[in-house]
């Protein structure tokens, strides 16, 4: 089965129910260029093969591409054809769906949320609007080069139409200015054009039809003319949030980037997620938690100092056949860690104030007197914790449930971050000794981990007050002064 399917017009969250349960289906993924890279997030194992096209830089030509998703379909493979936009909105996706049909092979369509409509929507342009706009034309900016004439109806589309809407035009903007204005559209319309519409990079400039041509932008864009341009001074939306154009280095573990990178996504930053560590299981690969689950009724108090603890401790919890039914007295270092206990169906008994050592420790001052206690925590962390119980009077058993490791560097364009963000001293360590001290303003998630950073001779200009990534982002808007 081939499914021709649309990736939506670039931010992620636009692409539909049914396109990311067959991605998730998927064998083999042929893909274009303007399909945002964290789509392929959602293709698990499938083979990816890209054929993206870019002006004067294609990588098969269209036959090539046509030929390759019979070659990957007669293997008895599920192969995904994902297109930017919609397949059907000159995605040439007909083209491939005859090519198919010719070959005797099955396929379907999954349509994708034109860009034609919500590139101009996240630019606070609407196509229509009652009193100003009753219809709206969807315009090839690039005909076929092979045609000997164009086939567009400029006579009749240049006024019959209130709102025109040219994709793929910007090369060819002055010779459709021309024939719009020849053919009687008032040079003064307003106009817009709109590259990398709907992504955290989105450029928005608006014009008037006769002077867009000197406008410099380069492609991907979008080319709007009508009056509904004039509505973008009071509906847009998407380039007013906080942290727009903001471009935000992520540092934390692969799995856990996720929350940090969606909540900085959605108010406005670009993300770059570049994990620094990686967590893996201790070095006596969970000897020593074993044999404290194996007790676990043993001890009065279990102490969590992070959610992965949590995460990991749990993990083996289940492998030993035991549930939260084995645990007494429960603690947890802050709000997230907490959070990550309900999800196991267990209220901390203590979270501290302050979301560190030092006041974790001081709220169980009175009550680990003479208590045995089970420290479960990363294998390397700070020894404040278990040496301050054992001067209360406690009998502490530390456990390492996990472990940090360097991740292998990758290629960043450190020239265009704006804010690297610190979530751990571990991820301060792992990214000096992969990338060196940081040149550029960091964000640290609280005190232990900002004076890590400054063992480093660096000032974090952002340092959380409430120590979770929601006190993280506050203090990042915070310092943008948003």
């Amino acid at each position: 089965m081939v499914y021709l399917v649309g990736a939506g017009a670039g931010d992620v969250g636009l692409l539909t129910l049914k396109a990311r349960e067959i991605l998730e289906l998927a064998d083999v993924v042929i893909y274009d260029r303007l399909a945002d890279d964290m789509i392929l997030n959602f293709c698990g194992a499938a083979k990816k093969i890209y054929v993206g096209k870019e002006a004067g830089k294609h990588t098969l030509k269209q036959t090539e591409i046509n030929q390759l998703l019979v070659e990957e379909a007669r293997q008895n493979k599920i192969v995904v054809r994902l297109k930017g936009g919609d397949p059907f909105v000159f995605g040439r996706g007909g083209e491939e769906a005859l090519y198919l049909h010719e070959n005797n092979l099955p396929f379907e369509i999954i349509p994708g949320v034109t860009s034609a409509v919500a590139v101009p929507a996240y630019a606070g342009i609407p196509v229509t609007h009652r009193g100003i706009a009753t219809s709206f034309a969807v315009i090839t900016g690039h005909e076929d080069p092979t045609k000997p004439e164009s086939t567009i109806n400029w006579e009749k589309i240049s006024t019959a139409v209130d709102t025109l809407i040219f994709l793929m035009g910007v090369a060819n903007l002055p010779q459709i200015v021309d024939k719009l204005i020849e053919h009687g559209r008032n040079p003064d319309t307003p106009a817009a054009l709109i590259r990398w519409g709907t992504k955290n990079s989105q450029e928005t400039i608006v014009t008037t039809l006769k002077d867009a041509p000197n406008v410099k932008i380069s492609p991907p864009a979008i080319f709007v003319v009508g009056e509904v341009v004039n509505l973008r001074e009071q509906l847009k939306w998407f380039e007013t949030r906080p942290l727009f154009g903001k471009k935000i280095l992520v540092t934390r573990a692969r799995a856990q980037a996720s929350k940090l990178s969606s909540v900085l996504k959605n108010l406005g930053a670009e993300i770059v997620e570049c994990p620094t560590i990686k967590i893996v299981a201790p070095s006596d690969n969970y000897l020593a938690a074993d044999a404290a689950i194996k007790n676990l009724r043993g001890f009065d108090w279990i102490i969590f100092t992070s959610a992965n603890g949590v995460e990991k401790f749990f993990e083996r919890l289940k492998l030993h056949g035991l549930d939260a039914r084995a645990l007494n007295k429960v603690a947890a270092i802050g709000s997230a860690t907490a959070e990550k206990l309900l999800n196991f169906g267990i209220i901390a008994d203590v979270v501290p104030k302050d979301f560190v050592a030092e006041s974790l420790a001081d709220s169980l001052k009175d009550l680990v007197v003479d208590k045995k206690v089970l420290l479960a925590r990363a294998e390397v962390a700070r020894d404040i914790l278990p040496e301050s119980l054992k001067t209360f009077g406690a009998e502490v058993t530390v456990a390492p449930i996990y472990k940090t490791e360097i991740e292998p560097p990758a290629q960043i364009d450190f020239d265009s971050i704006d804010l690297v963000t610190f979530t751990s001293s571990s991820t301060v360590k792992n990214f000096v000794a992969a990338y060196g001290v940081p040149k550029i303003p960091t964000a640290a998630i609280g005190p232990i981990t900002a004076q890590t950073l400054k063992n480093f001779d660096v000032t974090p200009a952002v340092v959380a007050e409430e120590f979770t990534i929601g006190g993280l982002v506050e203090a990042i808007k915070k310092f943008y002064g948003r």
